[in-house]
């Protein structure tokens, strides 16, 4: 029996540091296959997905390890470790015969086409997973703004934001063992309350065009697949 999907076009922002897995840099092999695995889940299941994968697991712009660098010249360089991300999905994908593009911010011909939105939605609608790298091009904008830009623009039914922890809490819950897990939420409520589901700006973009965000917890076996087909799983953030 075919299962019955809430969603039938997708943005998935994958965080550079849920490529580590256990590691303290770069990209681990087991946890790699382990998210694309359950990605090629709801390919196969008619499922359109486009990611945005960060960059933070190899090279982070705002932190310590830029140190005294320009601002704009360690964004850049965290938008390339974005690009290499996305080639490690990418090869991936393939091995599972999942076919799959990646589409660059910036010009990289050599590696990857160049963002181009009708091209991106035919790849969708021809079942092609399609990797969104290199931020939005710009500097000063997180990973997070891109995802809900690319989001707005592929006209996705939904935003899922895979994390670590497996939804948005009263509190963090690593900190405060009371702390409970909302099953929804309101964009308003969850600005009144000051939670921290993504940062401001890609926050009000997803507000403004009304496009629900669900965060959930990736490295949970069949997370997606139940965020997919309606379950409880997660947090819905919706208008």
């Amino acid at each position: 029996m075919t299962q019955q999907i809430k969603y039938k076009r997708v943005l998935l922002k994958l965080s550079g540091e849920s490529l580590m897995g256990s590691d303290p840099f770069g990209i681990n092999h087991d946890t790699i296959v382990q998210t694309v695995g359950e990605i090629a889940e709801i390919v196969k299941m008619g499922v359109q997905v486009g990611i945005v994968v960060g960059g933070g697991n190899i090279f982070r712009g705002v932190s310590a390890q830029a140190g005294s660098m320009d601002r704009a010249t360690a964004d850049y360089m965290g938008m390339m470790a974005t690009v290499m991300n996305a080639l490690a999905l990418k090869d991936a994908f393939e091995t599972l015969g999942i076919k799959a593009r990646v589409q660059s911010a910036l010009s990289m011909q050599q590696i990857a086409e160049t963002y181009a939105r009708p091209k991106a939605i035919q790849y969708l609608e021809e079942g092609k997973v399609v990797i969104f790298a290199a931020g939005t091009g710009n500097p000063f904008f997180t990973t997070d703004t891109a995802a809900a830009l690319r989001g707005a623009e592929m006209n996705c039914d939904v935003m899922l934001k895979a994390t670590n922890v497996d939804g948005v809490y009263t509190a963090d819950p690593k900190k405060d063992p009371s702390a409970t897990r909302y099953e929804t939420i309101t964009f308003d409520e969850a600005l009144n309350k000051n939670l921290k589901v993504m940062d401001a700006t890609a926050f009000a973009l997803c507000r403004e065009r009304k496009l629900n965000i669900v965060v959930f917890g990736i490295a949970k076996q069949g997370s997606l697949k139940r965020v997919i087909t309606g379950e409880d799983e997660g947090t819905l953030v919706h208008c």
